[in-house]
């Protein structure tokens, strides 16, 4: 199956919905789909990041243990950033190689940096990377810094909170802090000086942007997939 042709991201998405509603308890896919609905009537209210903004200087981790500034990211030109939950979110695993098919060849091409961000600990986080033998890093925001100065995070409703230490669960295994806390889903383009170009924040995290969507914020177009594959 071409790039092209290969399913939409929310149609990966509704497949998973479906085997949800299959294997999930009537109850586990109402509160799934309550916490979601929940997260987009609150979003509206809280301040986040727009188009135009000038992130301050800021330092991500990578595997190794390097550190990757947002000024590497956008020496030669524009990058894109890709914020994610955590390395076993079932959303995100769906997401990143959707995104590894379709947009990193075109972004390749055009000599656009790829990356994959999430507040995680190595090494957990870096089994996402390669479970999917993903062709972009993945890199750390230590403590949810950055994510936070962005306004993309949400904390967990008490029933959410409450099933996952039921679980076993331990926020600092999700996001190396004591909150229960978590980044939206957030597709991120900075050009040169850290300035924000392009932003789409996902509080449903079963909804997110189309490859299209991202190429057209680049001026870029699906030929350039083709071309690129």
């Amino acid at each position: 199956m071409s790039i092209l042709s290969s399913p939409s991201l929310q149609s990966r998405y509704d497949t998973l919905d479906a085997e949800r509603c299959q294997t999930w308890s009537p109850e586990a896919v109402s509160r799934n789909v309550a916490q979601r609905q929940a997260l987009v009537r609150d979003h509206a209210r809280t301040p986040h990041v727009e188009v135009g903004d000038v992130l301050p200087p800021h330092f991500f981790s990578d595997v190794n243990g390097e550190q990757v500034s947002l000024d590497d990211l956008t020496a030669s030109g524009p990058a894109v950033l890709l914020f994610f939950r955590f390395a076993d979110c079932s959303a995100c695993n769906i997401a990143l190689p959707y995104y590894a098919e379709s947009l990193a060849p075109a972004l390749k091409s055009a000599g656009i940096p790829l990356v994959a961000v999430s507040a995680q600990p190595f090494p957990v986080l870096d089994d996402i990377r390669a479970r999917h033998d993903l062709p972009f890093p993945v890199l750390n925001d230590p403590g949810l810094t950055l994510a936070r100065i962005l306004g993309i995070t949400y904390v967990f409703d008490d029933t959410t909170r409450e099933a996952a230490i039921a679980r076993g669960d331990r926020s600092e295994a999700l996001n190396g802090t004591e909150n229960w806390e978590l980044p939206k889903p957030t597709v991120l383009v900075l050009t040169p000086g850290r300035v924000v170009s392009f932003v789409e924040i996902s509080p449903d995290w079963m909804r997110r942007p189309e490859t299209d969507t991202i190429l057209k914020a680049l001026g870029l177009s699906k030929k350039s997939v083709s071309d690129a594959a």
